[in-house]
């Protein structure tokens, strides 16, 4: 039976990296049905209790929430902007979290994170492994590519084979 994956970069970014690697890493899945969802699609009004209280919450949240809900597995690769979660991913976040705290809804989540830095975005990846349990999400592993340019093209995907194969061996031990 055919699996559904939903993947992500966690960036407005029309050229986001996160999104390249969360599109490969979804892509080394085998049996599986892959959308890829770009955040641009679910840009919503800033996140307020006043604007929540006006104008209710989004749509877009809505529908975001509903695509959460069709994967058996979640993939998102987080942009790291100041050593935290992007703005845009951010809103998202909190706009979907007042439809339900626990958006990621016990799916079962790989978290990544990349950069054009040698640490490969490892505060971001820190902070969601700590809070994304409380919204629900089951962490099944995570990833960090440092040095996105130097370690990644378009065409090969990962191009250093020890962080190909360190990442390839935590997609191995996911069973979805």
């Amino acid at each position: 039976m055919t699996k559904k994956i939903i993947a992500f970069g966690a960036s407005s970014s029309t050229n986001s990296i996160n999104k390249q690697l969360a599109a490969y890493a979804a892509s080394q899945f085998e049996n599986a049905d892959v959308e890829v969802l770009d955040l641009n699609d679910y840009e919503m009004p800033i996140f307020s209790l006043d604007r929540e209280a006006k104008s209710g919450i989004p749509e877009l949240a809505h529908r975001f929430f509903e695509k959460l809900g069709t994967a058996d597995l979640i993939i998102v690769s987080l942009a790291e902007h100041n050593g935290a979660y992007s703005t845009a991913f951010k809103n998202i976040f909190d706009w979907t979290s007042r439809i339900n705290p626990k958006f990621f809804q016990g799916k079962q989540t790989l978290i990544l994170a990349t950069s054009p830095g040698p640490r490969g975005g490892l505060t971001v990846l820190e902070i969601a492994k700590n809070r994304f349990p409380f919204q629900g999400a089951v962490i099944n592993g995570s990833f960090s590519l440092p040095s996105f340019n130097d370690n990644f093209n378009t065409n090969e995907g990962i191009t250093n084979e020890q962080l190909k194969s360190d990442l390839l061996e935590i997609i191995a031990s996911i069973e979805i």
